[in-house]
């Protein structure tokens, strides 16, 4: 039967971080197990939930192997940043196993930071040559969401600009819009609103032709008037009238 072998603590100073871009000017996490702020971590070897407790007078961040008076400490942040020296073992092991370890803070780890950056460089190149590919159509529609009808005052080559940029800075949002069925869908009705061949009215629930006022379709309550137009676009009803924008956009 193999021995377990333990895992070797390495002794370095570590730096640790809030989560979601936090950088108050301090923030306190507990530091003892209470009713409120519940400090235990399962012992796999033992079969039990161990309760927690920072001291700086003990070796150990268990309070079952704690013994006489103990001294606590506040843990606290700095502007969304705790550095511990190597020196602090015990505390640095407090912050190992701490329930708010991953929901609140991390540690900083330059191999996992390296990773995260990896994976964010391959998605912007990704974006980046999908964006390439696109028509300028598509590409007025997707920049339409950022600069609205300023779309229509941009030459080709400004358009082919600010979609590069918007796909580098934004590779999560672009790739979605770039996937999304209805955007061009969408922009053609927003196109032909704004040339009078589509009319929508002050409370935006209602559809009309621009050239006699034959209403089109109602807007469902508490939707986008663009993107219910889309869909409608689609149905038996709808598609007719879309092939007829066309034509008169060409």
């Amino acid at each position: 039967m193999e021995e377990k072998k333990e895992e070797k603590w390495v002794y370095k100073d570590r730096n640790y971080y809030l989560l979601n871009n936090q950088s108050p000017i301090t923030h306190t996490i507990p530091s003892k197990h209470t009713r409120r702020y519940p400090l235990v971590w399962f012992d796999k070897e033992k079969g039990y939930e161990r309760e927690l407790r920072y001291a700086t007078n003990q070796k150990s961040i268990f309070v079952d192997e704690q013994k006489g008076q103990v001294t606590l400490k506040h843990i606290v942040f700095t502007d969304g940043f705790l550095f511990v020296p190597k020196e602090k073992r015990n505390l640095q092991e407090f912050l190992e196993k701490h329930p708010h370890r991953g929901l609140i803070f991390q540690e900083h780890d330059k191999v996992v930071e390296a990773e995260f950056q990896t994976e964010d460089l391959e998605l912007q190149v990704i974006a980046m040559n999908t964006a390439l590919q696109l028509d300028i159509d598509f590409i007025e529609a997707i920049m339409r969401t950022e600069h609205g009808s300023k779309v229509t005052e941009m030459s080709s080559k400004e358009l082919k600009r600010d979609v590069l940029l918007f796909a580098k800075n934004n590779p999560n949002l672009f790739l979605n819009l770039a996937q999304d069925e209805n955007l061009q869908v969408r922009n053609i009705g927003i196109v032909a609103t704004e040339r009078g061949i589509l009319k929508l009215s002050s409370d935006q629930r209602t559809f009309k032709w621009g050239s006699n006022g034959r209403k089109l379709m109602t807007v469902p309550f508490d939707e986008n008037p663009y993107s219910a137009l889309a869909s409608w676009f689609k149905t038996d009803e709808g598609v007719e009238v879309f092939k007829s924008v066309e034509k008169k956009l060409k």
